[in-house]
């Protein structure tokens, strides 16, 4: 039997079984032969009268699938079989395609008639590879591991069953094969324990803080050795009996039947739960957050065990190419001696850093380093994987591109162009736009933090600062969240049902668990504060409070985290601007030395070499404008001319001209607002450096100047000289059941053209003294809320007829046009008309999405939220352009707008002028520029540039 079993290790680079006792260890893999072509599609297939192919099989160097059918075999499958095809040693396994989910959802949650037979067949090529055979009580049996592997990684929100295929029978199999009772037991242990919670829904309760198996595990560590913390390793063989005795007594009780003990039903059991975790929970709202379509389903993945658990010659890691946090070029992770991967994973012990792999085991540790340069040369990227070592001998069980923070997003990709692994074009669609932010986010203020008090030590394992209340619970962290409070979520481990909580929160504190812990792995990928495996806390769930050294603090109380250093300090800590806004914005000498700013600045030059569409910002103050124009904005898309009206005594004359009587008195007061526009004008234009600047005229209804208030009323009564009756009349006149659709927009300026005279003039006449000084203002003037031609030709009219008089009183000539926003449905279909007149459109999504849905944007949050839950809308619409059907609006408006204008501008302007989706649909949309706050312009200018990118690739 050792025979056969060295020579699968040789044929598989996979061994049948864990080496007994004093049995050497398994050889080295043999080189792979090259793979085998991939198999005809399921629908050629079809075609061609045969079964379906739904199972795809890897083992002994040949692969039926390979790295390109990821919608096919998900990230996990392709890549296992792209790892066997190269010759890495892959334990041999199977995956049912994504294709099978689909039709289990689609069918009432059965599967097709072909697919039992495959997987049978799928088991016996595995049992081929390794010599052994699945359920069997008298040799070594062949175990599996069941997984979950979508076509984008979401780690930690799916389930997987390890060790399947043992029970009473096989087990005792499995101790007499390898003369290792404990790793036998270990085994059978870990699996009655995955098996329950994932397949039969042993899980924590309502309330609970504490998963059930994990509570009676630490009773028997408490009653018998007195100690509820001791490592499962110092476990005996006789204390493991004993936890399967009572584990499978909690599943009795928890679901009213014995624990499976046939291994071709716990197979069934765990596929079926597997797909079924498609539509959990937390994938669910993981899916929401990051836009993962539910139609694209998972594959599953079935692959025969190799064993960390069997002494101290053993062990499972986690391991990255490059360090996920910061980017850097190091081998990064951790491992577990003696320990199954997901001991790593779940964060209930602490694990060593993958360097002293080096001292304890010198061979793995080299062979790994081997792989680790493979596989980045082979993916050209940096790889997450997942290894185990079983008596010496090292096994890749998964590679992945690792997720990262967005500052290591944008090191790694500008490296990686240095050490010639990619180009600059793949680079910049290396980093998510949407992840950029997080190289703008504050840090903790320099001055602050030399102040405050480190309590605490652990990992950095998401970069950044922050600080907020402290939380134990993750349905108390997002109730506090939702009440405006910044929270910090502190668990003694993270679970993927906490899912919720860690998004809700500012950042996340774990007193056990390492730097690919639950709670590392999706901080990273959310970009959130992170420090794991504090061990100074003492967390108390039952009575709310964090203990460290000495000091308790309660829920409530205040704590703050660098995720960069690892450190946790009491109380608040105020935040100062990250390295990069100190050195674009602030002009700071010394963030401009570091790396991070550096590399900033390297992906923000190739986007000026991709990008099509200008990217533009919104901005009403001469700072905003210049922070934008140092993140590379190339104008102003929108400047709300409204805001001006809040600044110190204006908004008095604004009243003042709202309550007037008569025209000559609204003039009058106008007068008093035309300097304070023409000054703010003046200083946009000076700050812009000849770049155009859209301005949209007065567009709130005017109820929102007036004051509502008793005291307020009366304060503007006596300041303007009028009665109290008077102002509480005119707020009632202008009440309005609906004001978004109210007199507002041009309706204002028809109704009361003085306005949009008094409007013209300060652009003109602040346009006339930018020019004078050198600055070559170009103003666009943009006319809201149009649906009609006529509302447009009226505005326009005015509009001339004050620049043709200030240009003539100013002897000079000033280059200027004039615009609308399309922003109800109208004035998209009738764009043809609207475009005679207008020499630009700029989209105003937020209300053309209101008006389009019939949705509220302020009141849509008691329903909105549902359906996105049960996908009536896939994404926010408020977030994310409604493709389909405001999007459809803006189509007609650009096609008809170029037919009866074909110079016509059509932009966006508004928060959707910075969401990366958005930008990447409106560039295919052929519009000339977005508009976006300042802070959001890297994001947007990174988003065109990958969109011009990916479309000169079709």
């Amino acid at each position: 039997m050792a025979k056969k079993a060295a020579r699968a290790a040789k044929r598989s680079a996979t061994p049948a079984r864990p080496a007994a006792r004093k049995s050497t260890p398994a050889r080295k893999a043999a080189p792979r032969k090259a793979a085998a072509p991939a198999r005809k599609s399921a629908a050629r297939a079809a075609s061609s009268g045969k079964a379906d192919k739904y199972v795809y099989s890897w083992g002994a160097g040949k692969a039926d699938g390979n790295g390109s059918m990821k919608p096919l075999l998900g990230g996990k499958g392709a890549n296992l079989a792209e790892m066997a095809r190269i010759g890495l040693p892959v334990p041999a396994g199977f995956t049912i395609s994504t294709e099978v989910c689909t039709y289990y959802y689609a069918n009432k949650r059965t599967y097709p008639a072909a697919l039992d037979a495959q997987i049978r067949t799928g088991i016996a090529k595995i049992e081929k590879v390794m010599g052994v055979k699945f359920g069997d009580a008298r040799k070594f049996p062949l175990l599996v591991a069941v997984r979950s592997g979508a076509r984008d990684s979401m780690p930690g929100m799916m389930d997987t069953i390890l060790n399947l295929g043992l029970n009473d029978e096989t087990v005792i199999a499995l101790e007499r094969a390898t003369n290792n009772p404990r790793f036998a037991w270990d085994c059978y242990r870990r699996f009655i324990q995955m098996y329950g919670d994932v397949v039969l829904g042993v899980q924590k309760r309502a309330g609970e803080d504490h998963e059930p198996f994990e509570t009676v595990l630490e009773h028997y560590k408490h009653e018998t050795y007195g100690n509820g913390e001791l490592e499962d390793n110092k476990l005996t063989a006789d204390d493991l009996k004993n936890i399967i005795a009572r584990f499978k007594a909690l599943v009795k009780e928890r679901t009213g039947k014995a624990f499976p003990t046939d291994p071709w039903k716990q197979l069934e059991g765990a596929v079926s739960a597997v797909f079924g975790s498609w539509m959990n929970d937390r994938a669910i709202v993981y899916r929401r957050k990051y836009n993962i379509p539910a139609e694209w389903g998972t594959a599953v993945n079935v692959q025969a065990m190799v064993f960390g658990n069997t002494g101290e010659e053993s062990g499972s890691g986690v391991a990255f190419t490059r360090d996920p946090a910061t980017g850097e070029k190091v081998f990064y992770g951790e491992f577990l001696l003696n320990a199954q991967g997901e001991d790593v994973v779940a964060g209930v012990r602490t694990p060593e850093p993958v360097a002293q792999l080096a001292a304890e085991m010198p061979k793995a540790y080299k062979e790994l380093e081997r792989i680790r340069k493979v596989l980045e040369s082979h993916f050209k990227d940096m790889q997450d994987f997942e290894f185990t070592i079983q008596d010496g001998t090292v096994y890749m069980l998964q590679t992945r591109n690792g997720k990262r923070t967005g500052v290591a997003a944008v090191r790694i990709a500008t490296e990686m162009v240095k050490e010639r692994l990619i180009d600059w074009k793949t680079a910049v669609m290396r980093v998510p736009a949407d992840q950029l932010d997080q190289v703008l986010a504050p840090i903790f203020d320099r001055v602050a933090v030399k102040k405050a008090e480190v309590i605490a030590r652990g990992l950095p394992a998401g970069p950044g600062a922050a600080s907020g209340e402290v939380y134990f619970n993750a349905d108390r962290a997002v109730e506090a969240a939702a009440k405006g409070k910044k929270v910090l979520l502190v668990r003694v481990e993270t679970s993927p049902e906490d899912l919720r909580g860690m998004i809700a929160a500012e950042g996340i504190l774990t007193a056990r668990g390492g730097v690919s812990s639950h709670a590392a792995l999706v901080a990273r990928q959310m970009g959130k504060v992170c420090v794991c495996g504090a061990a100074a806390l003492q967390v108390d769930y039952h009575k709310r409070t964090l203990t460290v050294n000495g000091v308790t603090y309660k829920e409530g109380d205040w704590l703050s985290i660098d995720g960069t250093a690892g450190e946790v300090y009491a109380g608040h800590i105020e935040t100062g601007a990250s390295e990069v806004i100190q050195g674009l914005v602030e002009n700071d000498a010394e963030s401009k030395k570091g790396r991070t700013f550096k590399n900033f600045v390297q992906l923000m030059k190739w986007c000026g070499e991709a990008t099509r569409m200008s990217v533009r910002t919104n901005a009403d103050t001469p700072e905003q404008v210049r922070n934008a124009l140092a993140f590379g904005a190339v104008g102003i898309g929108l400047t709300r001319t409204e805001h001006m009206f809040f600044e110190g005594d204006r908004i008095d004359a604004m009243r003042e001209m709202i309550l007037a009587d008569t025209l000559a008195a609204r003039e009058e007061a106008l007068a008093k607002l035309l300097p304070y526009q023409r000054e703010d004008f003046f200083g946009i234009f000076k700050e812009l450096k000849g770049y155009p600047a859209t301005i949209r005229f007065l567009d709130p209804p005017l109820h929102e100047f007036l004051p509502n208030t008793d005291d307020q009323q009366k304060d503007l009564a006596r300041k303007l000289g009028i009665s109290v009756e008077k102002i509480k009349q005119r707020v009632h006149d202008l009440h309005e059941f609906n004001p978004m659709l109210g007199f507002r927009g041009c309706r204002l300026g028809i109704s009361y053209p003085e306005i949009t005279a008094m409007q013209a003039r300060a652009v003109f006449e602040a346009a006339a003294d930018a020019n004078k000084k050198g600055y070559k203002a170009h103003p666009e003037i943009m006319i809201p809320l149009v649906g009609f031609k006529k509302e447009l030709d009226l505005q326009v009219e005015i509009v001339h007829e004050v620049a043709r008089k200030v240009q003539a009183e100013r002897k000079t000539t000033i280059k200027y046009s004039v615009g609308t926003m399309i922003e109800v449905p109208r004035g998209a279909v009738t764009a043809d008309e609207i475009a005679q007149t207008a020499e630009f459109f700029s989209f105003g999504t937020n209300d053309l999405t209101q008006t389009t849905l019939g949705m509220s944007r302020d009141d849509s949050g008691s329903f909105l939220p549902h359906y996105e839950e049960t996908e009536i809308v896939k994404k926010n619409p408020f977030a994310t352009i409604d493709q389909s059907g405001v999007g459809a609006l803006m189509r007609i408006a650009v096609e008809k707008g170029r037919q009866a204008r074909p110079g016509i501008k059509p932009g966006i302007r508004g928060e959707h002028g910075g969401e990366p989706d958005s930008v990447k649909f409106c560039d295919a949309l052929g519009l000339d520029y977005v508009s976006c706050s300042p802070f959001r312009v890297p994001v947007a200018r990174l988003a065109a540039a990958q969109a011009a990118l990916a479309a000169a690739k079709k």
